[in-house]
């Protein structure tokens, strides 16, 4: 019996603190041959990793290296690993009368629908006839039914159509890839870019290193089912309430 060919590992966002580690976990194991780092800019990876530009905000890009994927055979874990709480000119609002429409088109095109063009242009690279998965970083305070503090409108909101995002094409794929699996992931609290301004300390209790936070990803996802599909799940494998 011919052993079945490996599958590629792909990583979207692996410049951020989250991605980065993913990248450099994946590249110690052997479940995956070869592994994609994909950013705008990576600026060091592990010997064997392959690098390719993309940029969430221009499709051609996200389409491009979905091309140069698909060069390698079937892919049999993708994720999505960026997101977007803060930059110049884009913060956390507390109050409704903060919104501010061309930040929010920032963070929406970042957090829900730059996931949804990879999904666009890389669901179709899984493997058919064999366990795959498709996840992109959420965030519990996407949970609408878990909301109890308000605040913090348009990433909630993107985190928020980001997980029905998922949940669809869940459904769609399910259709042609029975045992694909589909989900979001919130990696709890990691001292990285994102989270520094509001847990400017590293060290404190419940925030966790990139090291640690994709650990506990890379455990969740190893250990998820077809059953799982269309959950979004906590760094410590709990389902999260739409």
């Amino acid at each position: 019996m011919t052993a079945s060919r490996p599958t590629s590992a792909v990583v979207v966002g692996a410049s951020g603190g989250i991605g980065g580690a993913l990248v450099r976990a994946l590249a110690e194991g052997e479940a995956y041959v070869p592994i994609f780092a994909l950013s705008r800019s990576v600026s060091s990876v592990p010997a064997g990793v392959r690098t390719l530009p993309i940029d969430l905000s221009d499709e051609a890009t996200v389409a491009a290296a979905a091309t140069r994927v698909s060069e390698a055979g079937p892919v049999g874990l993708i994720i999505v690993a960026t997101g977007l709480l803060h930059q110049t000119g884009v913060s956390p609002e507390k109050t409704v009368r903060a919104l501010d429409p061309a930040a929010m088109a920032t963070v929406f095109a970042i957090n829900t629908i730059g996931p949804a063009l990879v999904a666009k242009h890389f669901v179709p690279l899984l493997a058919q006839r064999e366990r795959c998965v498709f996840a992109a970083l959420s965030a519990r305070v996407g949970s609408i039914g878990d909301n109890r503090l308000g605040g913090w409108y348009t990433y909630r909101a993107s985190k928020s159509a980001l997980n029905q995002i998922l949940r669809m094409l869940a459904i769609e794929v399910a259709r042609s890839r029975p045992e694909a699996i589909v989900v979001g992931l919130h990696p709890g609290t990691v001292a990285s870019g994102l989270s520094r301004p509001f847990r400017p300390d590293p060290t404190a209790n419940g925030v966790f290193s990139p090291e640690e936070s994709a650990a506990h990803l890379l455990r969740v996802l190893n250990g998820l089912g077809a059953d799982d599909t269309g959950s979004v799940l906590a760094w410590d494998g709990s389902k999260i309430p739409a």
